[in-house]
């Protein structure tokens, strides 16, 4: 059965993360294409900053690379007002009674404090600033779930596996995450290697998954592979995206929601 490259892009980095290094040789039998085509794989990975090539197969690209990330508040302040109208719509989508995931994302810090303080609403997060910033809130009808775990106290996240087992002992009807960048053919990837894995397992526990990222987001790759709009049923973002975008948001099955309509 044929592989379609993005198939085989995301294959390659789940390997390249399980085994810290990946041969051309041994992936072409794997994957039942040429070398030569793997190659061209590794090639366009490599121009995208998920990897850097080594002779005879690939590596992770440097750590150096993967530290590049801003600070969560100058993160925060970057487009602000843009996060604040996604923010709002997104929280127009809780019900009463919801349970719902908020992910360790700035453009989803400030979700909280626009969802209806009348609801009854359980609100799990591997996000420090939310649990901090909740203590501010009037409304006592919300119930916040830590997941606990590795604590990175330069971006006030919570990760590791105990964070890992914690999220996949629930079941949220919302999962709201965002991500570094939405690439080519509806790839997410997120400049953080230790905090993709709780979002994937966020999404794949959630009965609906809302990606929420303002319009800097689109056409742009980051350091690791966290999904595809294959995986996401609803896209919040300022700007109503170009022809492309949109033709894959509806390939993928993704539907799209602009903050101000």
């Amino acid at each position: 059965m044929e592989i379609y490259a993005i198939e085989r892009k995301n294959r390659i980095l789940s390997q390249l993360q399980q085994r810290g290094r990946v041969e051309v040789s041994r992936l072409a039998d794997e994957l039942n294409v040429s070398k030569e085509t793997l190659r061209k794989d590794l090639r366009e990975l490599e121009a995208e900053n998920l990897l850097s090539r080594v002779h005879g197969g690939a590596v992770p690209v440097k750590e150096q690379y993967l530290d590049k990330q801003r600070s969560a508040i100058y993160r925060e302040q970057q487009h602000r007002e843009e996060k604040i109208r996604i923010c709002k719509k997104a929280a127009a989508l809780v019900r009463d009674q919801d349970t719902i995931f908020i992910d360790n994302s700035s453009t989803n810090y400030n979700l909280v404090r626009y969802i209806d303080p009348k609801l009854h609403v359980t609100i799990i997060t591997n996000s420090v600033k939310v649990l901090m910033d909740s203590a501010y809130l009037d409304p006592n009808n919300f119930t916040f779930i830590s997941v606990g775990g590795i604590f990175r106290k330069e971006f006030f996240s919570l990760v590791g596996e105990p964070a890992l087992s914690a999220v996949n002992s629930y079941h949220p009807n919302i999962t709201f995450l965002s991500c570094f960048g939405i690439g080519k053919e509806g790839i997410l990837y997120d400049i953080s290697i230790y905090e993709t894995d709780i979002k994937k397992a966020a999404m794949s526990i959630a009965d609906r998954v809302v990606l929420t990222a303002d319009h800097t987001k689109m056409g742009v790759a980051g350091g690791a592979l966290l999904s595809t709009l294959n995986n996401v049923d609803d896209l919040i973002t300022d700007i109503k995206p170009g022809t492309a975008e949109l033709e894959c948001l509806k390939s993928c099955g993704t539907a799209l929601i602009l903050a101000d309509e």
